[in-house]
């Protein structure tokens, strides 16, 4: 079974984190520096475990008055494919439509286009390179 948390102590965090480490990182060579930035100690993390294994993760900020921001949303390669991917954006999507956000953007790896165009994003940029991938800007207007 597959719970997602919003991290609220440094254990959930430092799991996040690590997520991210394996699949940014190592997986797929963004370098250290840019995967974890300073954007984290103001960002809300979330966590996916199985039991208690960490799984997947996701962040979400304030980008501008009433707009969130998701980033990091990832997934461990041997989970992938169990929809954990749409858990982590469910719940990114809830807390930002407590915090009263109207609107969350969002930069796509080209490659995962599709997922989030099956979960209600449309594109909003041309193709540009972040970290030496492929991204597209998408949006989603968020309804309380």
């Amino acid at each position: 079974m597959f719970h997602v948390n919003i991290a609220t102590s440094d254990r959930e965090r430092e799991d996040a984190f690590s997520v991210r480490r394996k699949v940014f990182v190592q997986e797929q060579g963004v370098p250290l520096n840019l995967e974890l930035d300073e954007l984290d100690e103001t960002a809300d993390h979330f966590i996916v475990y199985t039991t208690d294994i960490p799984i997947g993760a996701g962040r979400i900020r304030e980008s501008n008055e009433g707009i969130g921001k998701v980033e990091r949303v990832c997934v461990l390669p041997e989970y992938r494919g169990k929809h954990i991917g749409v858990l982590v954006m469910q719940a990114l999507e809830d807390h930002a439509a407590k915090k009263g956000f109207k609107k969350i953007i969002l930069n796509a790896q080209s490659y995962a286009i599709p997922f989030y165009e099956k979960i209600g994003y449309v594109i909003t940029s041309p193709e540009f390179m972040d970290a030496d991938i492929p991204h597209r800007a998408m949006e989603k207007r968020i309804t309380e």
